[in-house]
């Protein structure tokens, strides 16, 4: 279960609001996503060359 609720939620919203303004919160956005799709692609690369990796014995 999460600790973090709707008001949490609401909350570190409105201070990012404020810290960064509303000018620059779509370009901090932004910047948020392509780190989070950058960093996905990169683990499901290892996942795959892991996978890769790793051959089924041959049994003689």
């Amino acid at each position: 279960m999460s600790a973090i609720g709707i008001p949490g939620l609401i909350v570190m919203f409105l201070l990012a609001l404020l810290l960064f303004g509303p000018k620059k919160l779509p370009q901090l956005g932004r910047a948020v996503g392509h780190t989070l799709k950058e960093f996905k692609q990169a683990t499901r690369g290892l996942v795959q060359d892991e996978g890769a990796d790793v051959q089924p014995e041959k049994k003689a």
